[in-house]
């Protein structure tokens, strides 16, 4: 046989393993991660979901929200998780062992599936919590699973707190900048941490299940975007008006409405101006709205801690007045109102003003429900 027709046979069996690979690849997705360790798919019984998640295939679940976490109880030295993350700009906390001081923080990356978190745990029985710390602009998380040492598999995870809280707000509530230092850039990815905001933290003060539904300069009457929380908080995906959260699938206890700060500062470019009357208004048709959605929840209409609650300001009479109406005029007596103290400082709330913040209102609600 001719040097040019073993050249050209070398060729096509070069080919054919190639094509013969990518099928495999294709065939068997799980090959990659599998052979790195024990590969746990995301619709494992024995994973725990917290948060408005698409769960349309339950093998790789969509993350879009704030605060949305995953907990689960697995065995061995090292855990590695597995995601794709659509725009590569999200961050998570990654907890072992509630070590909440010395989190692992999750980059994510465009492109990149496979995450190793560590490989240096005693060979046990771990936890691990999986929190999301940004937010909806950052996009959407396929989560598909984590990777386990050979052999290691999961254990039933602890029970989920019998509480449960929901929270609605705006970049307060999401923790724009919460951990920035200075005048450090407030709108830096790394530096907004869900996890240490005064929503989740409260929800850990009473032992609570926690839902964040919050998007950084959303308002009730006017935003810095076209929709409004009223045509918002209804929404499984974020991005998408007609993909929309069955309400009856997480009932909360409690419901905590942060909102008004970003009316504030908009409130003059719309046209009519709208009065006093109309803006207690709108703020009363989207309570009532949630409410039509929790008949029996307590629900906590709050402000703060940034300028719109200052000394001067409007906007926390207009929600007391809210609150008294909704008590009075339509016999709501499971809507409170309660005014954070002003922090002063004109930017947002950093994580020891989140800490003031959540004992502030877990005082409050333990106080008003009698907890």
């Amino acid at each position: 046989m001719s040097k040019k027709h073993k050249f050209k046979r070398l060729e096509s069996v070069v080919l054919y393993f190639k094509i013969h690979l990518i099928i495999v690849l294709i065939l068997s997705p799980n090959l990659l991660s599998s052979s790195l360790g024990n590969f746990i798919e995301a619709d494992n019984p024995k994973i725990q979901y917290t948060g408005r998640i698409d769960f349309s295939n339950p093998k790789e679940p969509i993350l879009y929200w704030p605060g949305t976490y995953i907990i689960a109880k697995f065995e061995g030295t090292s855990l590695k998780i597995r995601l794709n993350d659509i725009e590569g700009e999200n961050y998570y906390n990654i907890i072992i062992d509630d070590n909440d001081k010395e989190p692992f923080v999750l980059d994510c990356e465009q492109d990149k599936e496979i995450y190793s978190i560590t490989s240096e745990l005693k060979d046990t029985i771990h936890k691990v919590l999986v929190f999301r710390r940004t937010e909806t602009l950052t996009g959407p998380t396929i989560f598909k699973g984590f990777i386990l040492d050979e052999g290691k598999g999961l254990f039933e995870p602890p029970p989920k707190p019998k509480f449960k809280i929901e929270f609605y707000g705006n970049s307060i509530t999401s923790g724009m900048g919460n951990e920035c230092i200075g005048d450090e850039d407030e709108g830096n990815e790394s530096k907004k941490n869900n996890y240490l905001t005064y929503s989740a933290i409260t929800a850990r003060n009473l032992n609570a299940e926690y839902v964040c539904i919050s998007k950084s300069g959303i308002g009730i009457l006017i935003s810095w975007f076209p929709q409004t929380m009223p045509e918002f908080y209804y929404r499984l995906n974020p991005f998408d008006p007609e993909i929309m959260w069955d309400f009856s699938k997480w009932i909360p206890d409690i419901v905590v409405i942060n909102l008004f700060q970003n009316d504030s500062w908009l409130i003059e470019k719309l046209k009519p101006l709208p009065d006093s009357k109309k803006i207690i208004r709108a703020y009363i048709d989207f309570i009532q709205k949630v409410r039509e959605k929790y008949p029996e929840a307590h629900i906590f209409c709050t402000l703060g801690s940034m300028d719109a609650i200052k000394e001067g300001q409007p906007w926390p009479g207009y929600i007391k007045e809210a609150v008294k109406t909704l008590k009075e005029d339509f016999d709501d007596k499971r809507a409170y109102s309660y005014i954070f103290a002003y922090d002063g400082t004109g930017k947002h709330p950093r994580v020891s003003q989140h800490f003031k913040m959540a004992e502030e209102l877990t005082i409050f609600i333990k106080s008003t429900l009698n907890l």
